[in-house]
C-alpha cells in the first residue's frame, strides 16, 4: 500500500499446509506495476489493534481455539482491541501434514504493521504456540521502527527499486 500497490491485489488460501510435508496452496494476484512510489514510514504511532488467524489442518477444531485463548491472555493485558479468527481445514483442503499455528499483525495509528508467527512443534501444547506468537509480537513492537524485523529486507528492496525520489523508513533493532 505504501508503494502504490493496493488496487487489484488478491491473496487467498486454497489449501492449508503444515510442516513437514506442506501441501498448501495459495492464489496470489497482483497487477503489473510500472513504477513504485517513494514511501515515508518514519512516524510509528501507537498500536491500536491486533488481528490474527489461528489455523489448523487435520487436527481437532478445538486446538485453534486454545491457541487463541493463550495469545489473548497475553495481548489483552496491554491492548483491548484484539481479534483472532480461527481457520480449520480438513480432508482434501488440509494439505499433506497435520499441524497448527498462529499469525498475528499489530497495526499502529500511523499505519505501521508488525507481524509475528508461531507454529506447532511435534508434541508441543497448543497454548505454547499462542504464547510464543504473542510474545514475539510484543517484542517486535518493543524493537521500534515502522517495519517488523522479518520484513525490513523487503521494504529496503522496494525502496531501492523505487524512483530516484527519496524513500524514508524507520527501522527498529
Amino acid at each position: 500500500k505504501n508503494f502504490g500497490i493496493s488496487d487489484g491485489l488478491e491473496l487467498r488460501v486454497l489449501k492449508r499446509g503444515a510442516r513437514p510435508e506442506g501441501g498448501g496452496e495459495v492464489l496470489f494476484r497482483c497487477p503489473i506495476v510500472k513504477a513504485l512510489k517513494p514511501m515515508e514510514l518514519v512516524n510509528v504511532g501507537q498500536v491500536r489493534r491486533v488481528r490474527g488467524v489461528a489455523y489448523a489442518a487435520k487436527v481437532s477444531p478445538q486446538i485453534p481455539n486454545r491457541v487463541v485463548d493463550a495469545a489473548k491472555s497475553v495481548l489483552t493485558k496491554v491492548l483491548p482491541d484484539v481479534y483472532v479468527y480461527t481457520d480449520h481445514y480438513r480432508g482434501a483442503n488440509a494439505g499433506l501434514s497435520s499441524g497448527y499455528g498462529l499469525s498475528l499483525v499489530a497495526e499502529t495509528t500511523n499505519g505501521c504493521l508488525y507481524g509475528a508467527e508461531a507454529s506447532a512443534e511435534p508434541g508441543g501444547a497448543a497454548e505454547d504456540v499462542g504464547l510464543m506468537a504473542a510474545k514475539v509480537l510484543l517484542q517486535e513492537v518493543a524493537n521500534g521502527g515502522c517495519v517488523d524485523s522479518s520484513n525490513q529486507g523487503m521494504v529496503l528492496l522496494f525502496a531501492v527499486l523505487g524512483p530516484e525520489d527519496v524513500s524514508r523508513v524507520r527501522l527498529g533493532k
